[in-house]
């Protein structure tokens, strides 16, 4: 077939089986890229339009409005505030480069998904949910690199800082997500093959999904730049026809059920309450116990603190920083957070400002919302570092 104008963005075909795919790599904040799709569209030759979205994305792109039903009470209880807390950084670093650039990043893959459902074409929504690829991801790093990308990501995308020119040339060439955490993606083989392989792999199985459907021959596959290549060589590979590949790549890694740490940390008060009763009684005993309350009580206390809690949620932070961390399926930030909820409850005029208020550090403490999310990460982090200044507390007592 005769390929339409596309901008000078580049192209790629690709036919397997009965179905030509024709993959336009777009940059996700570039004017010619939006150009490309509506021409693309506007020619007639597709009769399914994909996309690189999820339904979560997509409804964030489509459905502004999407933003102002989030339940803040239910986000806790299903612990999914370092999730929002992750998706609402990302947001605030597309805002930013709207903001400096004037073109809402993504638009392009805005436009074919509202373009495809006007012309009554078939839209294949074929990215992977980016929760999902954040949690797999974060399986596979260890503890130093966990922190590492946590802060990175925390610096870098509340930052009120122009973006470099060398970020925005990236996501002419690349990928949004991974141009979000910066040259920590390129240090990082683990996020590379999260982010961008797995991706690209998920992406071609959706596609080649559509091999038994009769309506579609002609596929316009709107993807970001940086997965053009591979998407292009996994569209191939016979592997990835196999339905079980989505499955296998939709999993997040369980990991361990033995909650090791828990019962490390558990072994190890109880041999130091021990120690203390053998040699100095209920005396001693209460004194050890009395120090790893004080001290966890009061990392948590300045974590809400610092989060500009409420009196009762600095109350809850210190009262529950002292037993959490001997339950596994609770932390001293969700109790928190629950109880700075209730009595600073979010208004709707506080998720109306949240996109805006989170695209600056003051904005995440002037917004009732985004201060939960707050209250609920520094708590957790206060209690963490407490934990272990209270064990290294111990271990000298017993020295």
């Amino acid at each position: 077939m005769s390929l339409p104008d596309f901008a000078g963005q580049p192209v790629k075909q690709v036919t397997v089986g009965a179905v030509e795919y024709t993959l336009l790599g777009t940059a996700h904040v570039s004017p010619k890229s939006l150009e490309a799709v509506k021409a693309a569209i506007d020619s007639g030759l597709y009769d399914t339009v994909a996309v690189e979205l999820d339904a979560n994305r997509h409804r964030q792109l489509t459905e502004p409005d999407a933003l102002y039903r989030l339940d803040i009470f239910q986000i806790i209880r299903d612990d999914k505030i370092g999730l929002v807390a992750a998706n609402l950084s990302l947001a605030a670093y597309q805002r930013r480069l709207a903001d400096q650039l004037g073109i809402e990043p993504g638009a392009e893959l805005k436009a074919a998904s509202t373009e495809a459902v006007e012309r009554g074409l078939r839209l294949e929504l074929i990215d992977r949910d980016a929760g999902i690829t954040l949690k797999r991801t974060w399986a596979k790093l260890g503890f130093f690199r966990r922190a590492q990308l946590a802060a990175g990501l925390g610096v870098s995308l509340i930052s009120s800082d122009d973006i470099g020119e060398a970020e925005i040339e990236q996501l002419k060439q690349g990928d949004l997500l991974e141009s979000s955490f910066g040259e920590f993606a390129k240090q990082t083989p683990q996020l590379f093959e999260s982010i961008i392989a797995e991706r690209d792999r998920y992406m071609a199985a959706k596609l080649l999904t559509l091999q038994g459907a009769s309506s579609v021959r002609r596929v316009l596959a709107v993807v970001g730049a940086g997965h053009l290549a591979g998407l292009a060589q996994a569209l191939q590979d016979a592997d990835n026809r196999n339905p079980e590949i989505l499955t296998a790549l939709d999993a997040v890694p369980a990991g361990s059920n033995i909650p090791w740490f828990t019962l490390l940390l558990v072994a190890f008060l109880g041999l130091g309450f021990a120690w203390g009763f053998q040699q100095g009684g209920l005396a001693l005993a209460g004194t050890l116990l009395l120090q790893w309350i004080l001290i966890t009580g009061t990392g948590g206390l300045i974590g809400c603190l610092a989060a500009r809690g409420h009196w009762l949620s600095c109350l809850a932070a210190f009262v529950a920083s002292p037993l959490t961390p001997l339950h596994p399926a609770l932390s001293s930030g969700m109790v928190s957070a629950y109880v700075e909820a209730k009595m600073h409850k979010p208004t709707y005029e506080d998720l109306l400002r949240l996109k805006d208020d989170t695209t600056e550090i003051a904005g995440w403490w002037k917004n009732r919302f985004a201060r939960i999310l707050v209250n609920f990460i520094l708590t957790n982090t206060g209690t963490a570092l407490a934990v272990w200044a209270a064990g290294a507390a111990l271990l000298l007592k017993v020295g």
